[in-house]
C-alpha cells in the first residue's frame, strides 16, 4: 500500500514541482494539497494522510503553527517539514513539536522520497546537510553527557524514548505497548533522567547517535 501524503506549499511552482518528484514512485501516492497553512490544517485533518509534507514559510498561519495544530488534531500523521531554512533554532523547535522529519529544498530532488519513506516508517529523517546539527555536540552546553556512555535503561525505557523520538505522543505508545499512559509518562520521565535529557530534540540526538530510528 503507497504512503499517502499531503503536500503544503504557498507557491504553486513548488507544488507542481513536489509532485513531479514522486509521481513516478508507486511507493507514494498524493492525496491533497495546500498553498496557506489554513487550508493545510483544516485538509490534512480530514483527509488524515500518513504525512504532511510541510512548507514553514506560508500565508495566514506558519508551517510552525500549522505543525503545532496538527500534532493535536491529526496526531496519526507524521510532519516532514521541506524549507528553505538551515537553522539550528528552527530545527530544534520543530523537533519539539513532535515533526518526524526536516528536508531543505535544494536537496529535495534527492532526498524526498527517501524522507517520506523513513517518516511513513515510523522513523525519523534529518536532512544530511542538517543533521549535524542535533547529532552535533554543540546542541547545548552541560546536555546528554552520557550519550557515549552505556545508560541503565530497561528493554521498556528503551522502547518508550524510540517511540517518543519518533514523534509519537504518550498515547499513541501506550497503545502500541499496551501499557498505561502513565507508566508510559513515569518510564521517560525516568528515562530522560538518567540520559540527562530535557528536550526532544537533546532525545532525537540521542536516538540518531544510538541508531533507533530506522523505523517503528
Amino acid at each position: 500500500m503507497p504512503i499517502r501524503i499531503f503536500v503544503a506549499d504557498d507557491h504553486r511552482l513548488v507544488l507542481t514541482g513536489l509532485k513531479a518528484l514522486v509521481q513516478d514512485d508507486a511507493t507514494v501516492q498524493v492525496i491533497g494539497e495546500a498553498i496557506d497553512g489554513q487550508s493545510a490544517l483544516q485538509l490534512a485533518t480530514e483527509l488524515k494522510p500518513d504525512v504532511i509534507v510541510l512548507d514553514l514559510s506560508m500565508p495566514g498561519m506558519n508551517g510552525i503553527r500549522v505543525a503545532r495544530a496538527l500534532r493535536v488534531r491529526c496526531p496519526c500523521c507524521h510532519i516532514l517539514i521541506l524549507s528553505v531554512h538551515e537553522d539550528r533554532a528552527y530545527l530544534r523547535q520543530l523537533l519539539d513539536l513532535g515533526v518526524s522529519g526536516y528536508v531543505l529544498k535544494r536537496s529535495a530532488p534527492e532526498e524526498l522520497i527517501a524522507a517520506i519513506r523513513a517518516v511513513g516508517a515510523g522513523g525519523v529523517y534529518l536532512d544530511p546537510a542538517i543533521a549535524g546539527m542535533i547529532v552535533g555536540r554543540g546542541s547545548k552546553p552541560g546536555s546528554a553527557r552520557d550519550i557515549d556512555r552505556p545508560a541503565e535503561l530497561s528493554g521498556r525505557e528503551i522502547e518508550v524514548l524510540r517511540l517518543a523520538a519518533a514523534g509519537y505522543t504518550n498515547k499513541e505508545v501506550s497503545s502500541r505497548l499496551r501499557v498505561g499512559v502513565k507508566t508510559i509518562e513515569t518510564y521517560k520521565a525516568r528515562a530522560m533522567e538518567k540520559l540527562g535529557l530535557e528536550t526532544r530534540a537533546e532525545l532525537v540526538r540521542y536516538a540518531i547517535v544510538k541508531g533507533w530510528l530506522g523505523g517503528p
